[in-house]
């Protein structure tokens, strides 16, 4: 089971956002997770995610959510061996990419 953390920031964005962009928001946090309970890694999360790795940061990636919405996110090695652990960065529109 993929463990994670939230950064500041995220919380920070995440209430600038409305319950309905909170709800689609987990609906695509819910689908990433399954996909990476199955062990393939990032690149074998379901295409619709549309997760990609940040130009301006390597470590970070990008999943889309929504039409303008964006969340970023880093992986590392969770507590339990052989699992994902994602820290959660920012969420928002396009312009959290300038400082993802």
């Amino acid at each position: 089971m993929p463990t994670y953390d939230v950064e500041d920031s995220f919380w920070h964005d995440w209430a600038r956002l409305t319950r309905e962009e909170q709800r689609v928001f987990q609906l695509a946090r819910r689908k990433l997770v399954a996909d990476l309970k199955l062990g393939k890694g990032i690149r074998g999360v379901r295409k619709g995610l549309r997760i990609k790795g940040v130009q301006s940061r390597k470590e970070v990636w990008e999943m889309t959510w929504a039409d303008d919405g964006r969340a970023t996110f880093q992986l590392g090695a969770s507590a339990d061996a052989g699992d994902v652990h994602v820290i959660w960065r920012r969420i928002g529109g396009h312009e959290i990419l300038d400082n993802p």
